[in-house]
């Protein structure tokens, strides 16, 4: 089958650093689905685990975490699933990538496709819609379905992939959405997506919601940098409030000010189910399912903002390249082979 790969970590600019490939059908676990790819989202994590470093692998490393496509065939365990069903999963960063013809992803990762959308409209969804539906509601507590209504989320990061359906599903369980935004584009995409509130990032953020007389905010959700608004959002979080980040952070957090808060701080790593195989592996797959309802009954909007084809190494270096620009709004996918 045809695939993309590297072998080394390189520059994006690098000519080898993605590289087209022949590699064997993977053979599928008793959980395991085949499916055949048809659409791949590229996201940071893609860009990170790329980045340049001294190591080599002995056998090409396949990318990708974020596909839409068919099924091919069924591991023997595997219920719900059949041969020709269209699925969209992110599956896990410990096995081989979706940047392959084929791929073998454990069954209770996956949902069947939202109905209303072709192949590279679903490929958009599945990693940034699991992050924030998990940094939401499983690591926040909020719920989803409006006990919370009238609470604050402070959202650092509105734009991106991740906060463009952070935005979306905060909306929908009743919540005040204040987005942070870099430019103008930016911010007008996330007023486009239901932000209550959006203002910038170049500024204090206790500075500027102290000038609209917001004092404190019950959520905060870091989907930009944790290390350069450790201190504003320590001050800006409620008491008994909580805080959840998806972005590593490179220096030493003071936890001090949460402590007299009684505030909690946590982090989303969407990949954490898989990579552990915890108990509650197959809640990935409901999400997803619950996710496709709420796209097919018109309750989410698509964050896709740009495709690209064919799937290949040209076609994915210049997408890593966009997407380290650091300018991208939404999401961009790239589709057939």
């Amino acid at each position: 089958m045809k695939a993309v790969a590297l072998t080394r970590y390189l520059p994006i600019d690098h000519p080898e650093a993605l590289l087209d490939v022949e590699l064997p059908i993977p053979a599928i676990g008793e959980h395991d689905l085949l499916v055949r790819v048809a659409a791949v989202s590229v996201n940071p994590v893609d860009t990170k685990v790329r980045a340049p470093k001294d190591k080599v692998e002995a056998n090409p490393r396949v990318l990708g975490w974020d596909a839409a496509g068919t099924v091919a065939a069924v591991g023997a365990a595997v219920a719900g699933f059949a041969v020709g069903d269209a699925v969209y999963y992110a599956g896990d960063i410990t096995r081989p990538g979706s940047n392959a013809e084929l791929q073998a992803v454990d069954a209770r990762l996956v949902a069947k496709a939202p109905a209303t959308l072709r192949p590279e409209q679903a490929a958009a969804l599945p990693l940034t819609a699991l992050t924030a539906w998990e940094g939401l509601f499983d690591r926040l507590g909020i719920d989803p379905d409006g006990a919370d209504q009238g609470k604050s989320l402070l959202l650092i990061g509105g734009a991106g992939g991740v906060g463009s359906l952070v935005i979306q599903l905060a909306k929908r369980a009743g919540l005040t959405v204040i987005a942070t935004a870099g430019r103008p584009e930016s911010a007008a995409w996330c007023r486009e997506l239901g932000a209550d509130l959006v203002i910038g990032r170049a500024q204090s953020l206790v500075d500027t919601l102290a000038e609209q007389d917001i004092r404190s905010v019950d959520y905060i959700y870091n989907a930009a940098d944790t290390d350069g608004w450790w201190d504003d959002m320590v001050a800006l979080i409620r008491p008994q409030g909580r805080i959840v980040s998806i972005v590593e952070n490179k220096g030493v957090l003071n936890q001090d000010v949460l402590k007299t808060k009684s505030a909690s701080f946590g982090w989303e790593f969407m990949f954490t189910r898989a990579m552990y195989q915890t108990d509650d592996m197959a809640e990935q797959g409901r999400i997803l399912e619950r996710v496709a309802a709420l796209i097919d009954a018109g309750e989410l909007k698509l964050t896709l903002a740009e495709t690209l084809s064919p799937i290949s190494a040209a076609t994915l270096i210049e997408a890593h390249r966009k997407l380290e620009s650091g300018t991208m709004i939404g999401k961009l996918v790239v589709h057939s082979w």
